[in-house]
């Protein structure tokens, strides 16, 4: 391995490309242009040779600056349209830490946006100097004179008070003919990102891997080789337990992901400096299991503010490089997720101390000294930067300061490339009130995310579902029980904007990769200088994965609206083939279902038009694929529960097709009807039943034969009520977290007393409302020996009077206690035995008929 080997490059090298013309040289200096504010920058300049001289080169901005100089337009002729488009290039010297924004177009219409790092501004002594890169379609120019236009542009959720702070400087720009076809419409970099989907913030189970395609698609994010982050730590308990399908469902979307598995608290090396045999073993087994499905692996994460050992890391990355990559010999190593946390005295991290040594990272303070961090950097491939709200571009600790310190700075994007493992922003994250937003945890969101594109290579956000940084609603929620179509947008706060509208949109324009398809807008007059941006690639040209050969077929057309008003776009796309299309339409909502569309009888000539009415912000996604490769498929995981009215709810997992046809027979041995066609969603149900009766149901898509497995159910009335706002509490003294353990939807955790029943043992819940209840489940199927010997339970309207409703004796396979009916808000349930076992509760229900 050489001392900074590269990354997996998943695009090819931009091709060739004769000199349109060049303005300035390559000589890190921007001496040979104005100054940007100066009386003799010009905003309109007419280039007439390949490379104009100096009397013009002095005519031109030293960059640009969004309040004094915003805007450049450059004049030039064609005396022919290149066949392969051109190609934009800019090498910036400096730019504010604001990340500002390069809007780039070509005879008015959007090219791009490049989104600028820069360091100016954080006290750095290190500078940041990039290479940019934007494709720039042939359709998007004309013979005889053209325009390029270079304005800085404000974010969406900036007002004009950010101008001030959108500047850069410039070394050289050059505009080239391409010599043959680009094998990906670059937009600034290459790019790619992604999340992490857990149940619980730390389960790959079967909810997760449930969950993962309908994230993946959603976000944008699939069939284009983006990244997401895996593991299953390994002291953990049961946190792999479905990891090898959600690795397969990641191979199935053309994914790649990023692991991380050895936990390195515990880890005791042999005199030699290696793993002890106990660690080789756990990596051993990881990788021989899931070395194909992963590329790269993340050495460890944040060892200074977990007080970790280098010397650990080290011979970790060591392992990696020997033995790792024989078992898997793609992998790329990454280095740890770094926090850059300083020595103990200076910001303790007393959570993850051990011992009696107070320290943060062994040696203390490791992780924050660059010269340390360099002997990981030399042990791996990529390296590694944890950030969150604006940390990235603090002076001391940021992942894009800490970064050039390592290095010692750059000369053309980082020296090695970068792997972000976490991203994001917490619901107390707010953007710099110098730049006027109204939308401040929005634009947080947005800012970090457009810095990523600007200096790293790779970033994957913390996490889809994870507390107050999460994208998607995680309160009350496991995974197991949950249908994916229903997950929800989580919002930060009420008239803002959702990460995941932003991640969306983000991703549409940067992390969507396959080669270009050609387009051309039927409105550009109605669009001329508008920030309206259309991406239409082919997935089926991207090379294949490495470890796990993935590829795609899909086609993804993407249109993108960063104007702050709605904008109607009318494009028509040249798709591979002329056929029927058929497949996904992905826009604006607050549910899964709501976002998601499924469209047919596209028939493309191969041209197909598209026309959208954007909102402000939104982002349009269609992904699709000929209908005659389009495969019949069952839908799957149909699952029946007992809903208020005597009824039936049916939910089931999505196939290819606009609509489904439910059916049913009654009783054990009848015939299955249709008892509804062409439902528009994966959830129906199924009114006025007879109490008592055995159902038995399928569903199919319309126009299929293949049926789903069947489910069957006992019609009641009786049903359990919605838990939003119970609260537990007990005399045991237990943590609220506990307590919620019951009451939280996932039958994997649970409460219980931490010590052998004994009689006196009480919770109580409070619905918060009243209600007319008959029946209390305590669901112990997972502890079968924790059952209440024997049982009370009372009920009451305030907590002061109570009535008995049951009691009795507790039984091992029985979970279900009913009662007569009592109207009540309040339910205590006593446990009045005692036993060899703790009392447990994995999931406490209360049924009404309600």
């Amino acid at each position: 391995m050489t001392k900074f080997s590269s990354a997996y490059e998943t695009a090819s090298e931009s091709p060739a490309g004769a000199l349109i013309w060049q303005l300035g040289s390559r000589d890190e200096s921007a001496g040979e242009f104005a100054p940007s504010n100066s009386s003799s920058a010009r905003s309109t300049v007419s280039l007439n040779s390949s490379k104009p001289d100096a009397s013009v080169l002095k005519k031109l901005p030293s960059g640009l600056d969004g309040r004094n100089a915003p805007e450049l337009r450059l004049s030039y002729h064609l005396s022919k349209i290149p066949a392969n488009g051109v190609l934009f290039q800019v090498s910036i010297l400096n730019a504010y830490k604001s990340v500002p924004q390069m809007a780039v177009f070509s005879n008015s219409e959007l090219s791009g946006i490049i989104q600028i790092a820069g360091v100016a501004g954080t006290g750095s002594e290190y500078k940041f100097r990039k290479t940019y890169e934007l494709y720039i379609p042939k359709e998007q120019l004309q013979v005889g004179d053209n325009e390029l236009k270079l304005k800085a542009v404000h974010s969406l959720y900036a007002s004009s008070a950010e101008e001030q702070y959108l500047w850069w400087t410039w070394d050289d720009l050059k505009l080239l003919s391409l010599d043959s076809p680009i094998t990906e419409p670059i937009h600034g970099s290459y790019v790619l990102t992604g999340t992490m989907v857990t149940n619980k913030q730390f389960y790959f189970d079967t909810g997760a891997t449930t969950h993962l395609p309908y994230i993946m698609k959603w976000l944008g994010v699939a069939y284009s080789g983006n990244i997401m982050r895996t593991g299953g730590a390994s002291d953990v308990k049961f946190s792999r337990s479905d990891l090898e399908n959600y690795y397969k469902a990641l191979k199935d979307y053309n994914m790649q992901a990023v692991a991380l598995y050895l936990y390195t608290g515990d880890i005791k090396l042999n005199a030699d400096g290696s793993l002890p045999e106990s660690a080789k073993k756990k990596l051993t087994e990881y990788f021989q299991k899931y070395g194909s499905y992963f590329q790269y692996y993340e050495v460890d994460n944040e060892p200074g503010l977990f007080n970790r050992s280098k010397a650990v890391n080290l011979a970790i990355a060591e392992w990696l490089n020997k033995e790792g990559k024989q078992i898997a010999p793609h992998l790329q190593t990454v280095a740890p997720g770094w926090t850059y946390w300083p020595k103990y005295k200076e910001d303790s991290c007393e959570k993850s101390q051990r011992g009696g040594v107070r320290q943060c990272g062994d040696p203390d303070g490791w992780e924050r000294d660059p010269a340390q961090r360099l002997e990981m950097e030399k042990a791996t491939d990529l390296t590694n930067g944890h950030s969150y709200g604006d940390s990235y571009i603090a002076k001391n600790g940021g992942s894009f300061t800490e970064n050039l310190k390592t290095f010692n700075g750059s000369n053309d994007g980082l020296p090695k490339k970068m792997l972000v493992t976490e991203f994001g922003t917490s619901d107390t994250h707010l953007d710099d009130y110098h730049y006027g937003a109204k939308e401040r945890t929005s634009a947080a969101f947005d800012r970090i995310m457009r810095a990523h594109i600007g200096y790293a290579d790779m970033f994957v956000q913390h996490a889809a579902f994870f507390y107050n940084y999460s994208l998607f609603q995680f309160k009350n929620v496991s995974l197991k029980n949950h249908d994916p179509a229903k997950t929800e947008v989580y919002y930060t706060k009420e008239n803002e904007d959702s990460r995941v509208s932003i991640m969306r949109r983000l991703s549409l324009a940067y992390a969507t990769h396959g080669a270009p398809l050609s387009y051309r807008l039927l409105n550009k007059s109605a669009l001329a200088d508008k920030l309206v941006y259309v991406r239409a690639v082919d997935t089926s040209k991207l090379t294949p994965l490495p470890g796990t050969k993935a590829t795609s077929n899909k086609v993804l057309v993407n249109l993108v609206n960063f104007e702050d008003t709605p904008q109607t776009v009318s494009v028509k796309v040249t798709l591979p083939k002329k056929t029927a299309y058929e497949g996904e339409r992905f826009g604006n909502g607050d549910t899964y279902e709501e976002a998601r569309r499924y469209v047919t009888g596209l028939n493309a000539g191969p041209d197909l038009t598209f026309t959208e009415t954007l909102a402000p912000g939104e982002a349009v996604q269609y992904i699709l694929q000929p209908s005659s490769v389009v495969q019949d498929e069952a839908p799957r995981d149909l699952t029946a529960t007992a809903a208020r009215g005597t009824s039936v709810q049916l939910n089931w997992l999505e196939a290819p097709g606009s609509g489904y046809d439910v059916l049913r027979s009654e009783g054990t041995g009848g015939e299955l009807k249709t008892i509804a066609k062409g439902v528009g969603g994966t959830s129906y149900i199924d009114r006025a039943l007879k109490e008592g009766e055995l159902y038995s149901y399928a569903v199919r898509v319309t126009g299929t034969a293949l049926l789903s497995d069947k489910a069957q159910i006992t019609a009641t009335g009786l049903v359990p009520l919605d838990r939003t706002g119970w609260q537990a509490s007990d005399n045991i003294n237990q943590s609220p977290k506990k307590l919620s353990y019951m009451i939280d939807g996932d039958p994997s955790t649970r409460w219980d007393t931490g010590a052998n029943m004994t009689s006196g043992e009480t919770i109580q819940i409070d619905m918060k409302f009243s209600h007319m209840i008959e029946a209390v489940q305590l669901e112990t199927s997972r502890s079968p020996y924790d059952y209440p010997r024997r049982y009370a339970i009372y009920v009451s309207e305030d907590a002061v009077n109570w009535e008995l409703a049951a009691d009795g004796r507790g039984k091992k396979d029985v979970d279900m206690y009913p009662f007569p009916q009592r109207k009540a808000r309040y339910v205590k349930i006593v446990q009045t035995g005692a036993g060899g076992n703790f009392w447990s509760i994995h999931e406490l229900q209360i049924y009404s008929r309600e």
